[in-house]
């Protein structure tokens, strides 16, 4: 037996825009050529673009160029099949691009968009800097070696 829908509680009114509009996270969603359509504000402060800067602009303003090639690679076939070789639970890590040319470490969760015909049409990501956390745990295995080589 299914539950039949039910309205948004009075108190739930404007979760969505809150939720998006003050993440810390970055959320972005693109169409399906990979072009930005929404950057919320969590997004300006890991990435630095601008929300006006973002808008309308090709991902590559947030991959590193090295990894550009691999990353259009599978975004096209996702966006041709409609499936991708991560569950949408999955949480993914890779390096990002910030606007100032810094690279940073991103841990992200992604789901595929589909039209209303069901056709994949884009993605939406949330996306966590965990710059800091990836530096200090290079930090312990450096240390963990040293210990190693010092007592071996």
């Amino acid at each position: 037996m299914t539950n039949p829908p039910q309205s948004t509680p009075p108190h739930h009114a404007g979760l969505a825009e809150a939720v998006l509009g003050t993440a810390a996270d970055a959320i972005i969603a693109t169409d399906r050529e990979g072009l930005i359509t929404f950057w919320n504000p969590g997004a300006t402060r890991i990435f630095g673009f601008s929300n006006d800067e973002a808008l309308g602009q090709s991902l590559d303003i947030i991959i590193p160029e090295n990894l550009r090639a691999r990353h259009w690679d599978g975004y096209r076939n996702t966006m041709a099949t409609g499936t991708s070789r991560y569950g949408e639970s999955d949480l993914l890590a890779v390096p990002g691009l910030r606007k100032d040319g810094g690279r940073i470490s991103v841990e992200f969760t992604i789901v595929i968009l589909h039209d209303a015909e069901g056709r994949p049409d884009g993605t939406a990501a949330i996306l966590r800097d965990v710059t800091k956390h990836f530096e200090e745990m290079r930090r312990l295995r450096r240390q963990a070696a040293e210990a190693a080589k010092v007592s071996g």
